[in-house]
């Protein structure tokens, strides 16, 4: 890679949708978190035992490894932390806008508020606009894994602290649980005003994508990977204009892709499919905004002005209000008109 495109994608104004706050934490703060917790997860402060964590053959290991993090958050102020250094990584990447993915159930099934996580998870981001002018908003992932009873309940307990959460989601063990379970969720949760995003296609086939966008009403797919098995599906998605929140990377690490040659990013892009990109777990699969960025370019072919697409495609698929979009847009516009000018004068 030329030194001028790494340095342009290191530059770009970026957006990132698909990250989840717990899969972000840096392993040095697995290690405070550990040593400052109960007995159970005090020998996750040794780092080697935190790097074998972090080492995982299949989305089963993830979500193993994932539990065992869980588990070392035990207090909800620690949130604050971990959000405001999920923010700090981002602004690194110049991302500039974040939805973060917050497994709220996950926490208060082991006893944590979520009123107080939300309060410091503001806190957090709070710190980090100031520190680095990175905003962020909120989508809260009902954890499918509780059943569709617990995650309508849970919608009730969201209305008692909603500050920067802006849409609902469904992550976790696809295949168990799949989106039409959740309908009901989903209706209550559209008419509280909340957007709508699931996890589908990344774990199992394109009946999920189908069923999430049928019986959910999604306005984004989370990953969406095996839409490439159903054409019409394919289509569809491109005729109805629903944005796919696609994390390569993660992709390869879990083994939904086995190779990234063979992901289908490129053809969704080149198709005309509203394909952005996300770092999803950024700290857990060992990647970043950048990185993502340079995979496409280097194995994909993905050039910078395409690249630049899927960070506008980013900006125009988020749930910031129409009036800011078009402002960011602009921005964006400008300052990348602005680096290629540079690089070509020298």
């Amino acid at each position: 890679m030329s030194e001028f495109i790494s340095q342009l994608i290191d530059k770009m104004p970026k957006v990132e949708l698909h990250i989840h706050i717990v899969g972000s934490i840096r392993p040095k703060t697995v290690q405070w978190l550990a040593d400052t917790g109960g007995n159970e997860v005090r020998g996750f402060a040794d780092p080697q035992k935190v790097a074998r964590l972090f080492q995982y053959r299949n989305f089963e290991d993830f979500i193993d490894a994932y539990s065992v993090i869980l588990r070392c958050i035990t207090r909800e102020d620690q949130f604050e932390r971990i959000v405001y250094e999920m923010l700090e990584d981002e602004a690194r990447q110049n991302v500039r806008y974040v939805e973060a993915s917050f497994s709220a159930p996950d926490h208060t099934h082991l006893g944590l508020s979520y009123s107080e996580m939300i309060k410091a998870i503001n806190r957090g981001i709070e710190r980090a606009h100031e520190d680095f002018g990175v905003d962020c908003d909120l989508r809260i992932d009902l954890v499918r894994d509780y059943g569709a009873e617990a995650a309508t309940r849970y919608l009730d307990l969201i209305a008692q602290n909603r500050e920067r959460v802006v849409a609902i989601d469904i992550g976790g063990r696809e295949h168990a649980f799949p989106p039409e379970q959740f309908a009901a969720t989903y209706r209550k949760g559209k008419q509280m005003g909340f957007h709508l995003t699931a996890h589908a296609g990344e774990t199992s086939g394109p009946q999920s994508i189908w069923n999430a966008i049928r019986h959910l009403g999604v306005e984004r797919v989370g990953h969406g990977v095996s839409a490439r098995e159903d054409p019409a599906l394919v289509a569809y998605l491109l005729e109805n204009k629903i944005p796919i929140e696609m994390c390569p990377l993660s992709n390869i690490r879990t083994g939904v892709v086995n190779d990234i040659r063979n992901h289908p990013v490129r053809p969704f892009f080149d198709k005309g499919l509203k394909v952005t990109v996300s770092s999803d777990d950024p700290t857990m699969f060992d990647t970043n905004m950048n990185k993502e960025y340079r995979t496409l370019h280097e194995e994909l072919g993905f050039t910078p002005q395409e690249l630049f697409r899927l960070s506008l495609n980013g900006l125009d698929s988020s749930f910031l209000p129409e009036e800011r979009k078009v402002r960011l847009r602009e921005a964006f516009i400008r300052e990348f008109e602005a680096l290629q000018a540079r690089a070509i004068n020298g």
